[in-house]
């Protein structure tokens, strides 16, 4: 039986995740989901990549606030019943365009915390950021913050093969965290995912339906602890080097893949729960 078994939001693009029992979906995945983003002075996204201690800062969502806490920092409350901020030109990969600041509060704090310059901005709605037509077949699909697409999807049994890989040569296994997906499935074989074209939760017109789309090439995020921000000593280049041995993808040039990039094709404003089955078709 092919069940849903997490949902996860990441309200700010690299920080922390907030594990959902139940989320709407929407066309830019699931609501709030990298909808704001930390830049630099010169507007350029920041990730763990290059701020690892991103990872400690922990998002928490109310009706009306972003609420923000970080170690040794006293909560930010930051408002988002209403949509404001002055516009800022900022960048995400090749993509530029305008995002709304969020103040000079909330970027005193994340400044304090990071110890460096930066800005928070939220995403604006009125501007469509388009995913890559190279792999949505046709579909106009877009994206927020995101790297490039609006949901990540996961099997269960990918990540208990990897950990066996892992463990096998002495690596401690990894939390599912730590390639913060938003929606992980159970009841496929490892690996599974790469061979789905579609995805669909309940019957009818209305049903969701999700396109898996793209491979996604794993950067060294996966080695950070997302609850310390700091890497394995011992093991500081894992989980990639275990992957450079079976996971190199020539369809994305080689990179290393651990899950799919995916798409929402069908039922816009649909409410998806942690538990719930759903069928698939297999892309051949």
């Amino acid at each position: 039986m092919a069940i849903l078994s997490e949902i996860n939001v990441y309200p700010i693009k690299s920080c922390g995740g907030i594990s959902l029992m139940q989320a709407d979906i929407g066309e830019l995945g699931l609501m709030f989901d990298r909808h704001w983003m930390l830049v630099d002075a010169d507007g350029q996204f920041l990730t763990q990549r290059s701020v690892p201690q991103m990872a400690c800062i922990t998002p928490a969502l109310t009706a009306s606030h972003l609420i923000v806490s970080a170690p040794g920092m006293a909560d930010l409350h930051v408002a988002h019943g209403e949509l404001s901020g002055a516009p800022l030109q900022i960048q995400v990969w090749k993509d530029s365009f305008i995002a709304l600041d969020q103040g000079d509060e909330a970027s005193a704090w994340f400044s304090a915390y990071l110890k460096t310059e930066v800005r928070l901005v939220r995403f604006d709605p009125a501007v469509h950021r388009a995913c890559s037509a190279d792999w949505t077949s046709g579909f106009d699909a877009g994206t927020q913050f995101s790297d490039g697409f609006p949901l990540l999807v996961i099997g269960e049994a990918s990540l208990q093969e990897l950990n066996g890989r892992l463990q096998a040569k002495g690596a401690p296994a990894l939390p599912m965290n730590r390639f913060r997906p938003n929606l992980v499935l159970s009841g496929l074989e490892a690996y599974e995912e790469d061979f789905i074209d579609t995805i669909s939760f309940g019957d009818g017109p209305q049903a969701l339906q999700i396109k898996l789309v793209k491979p996604c090439a794993r950067c060294p995020v996966p080695g950070i602890d997302q609850r310390s921000g700091l890497r394995d000593p011992q093991w500081p280049n894992e989980p990639l080097d275990t992957m450079a041995a079976y996971r190199a993808n020539q369809r994305v040039g080689g990179g290393l893949c651990f899950g799919q990039n995916s798409i929402v094709i069908a039922g816009v404003g649909s409410r998806i729960r942690a538990g719930q089955e759903f069928v698939y078709e297999l892309n051949f």
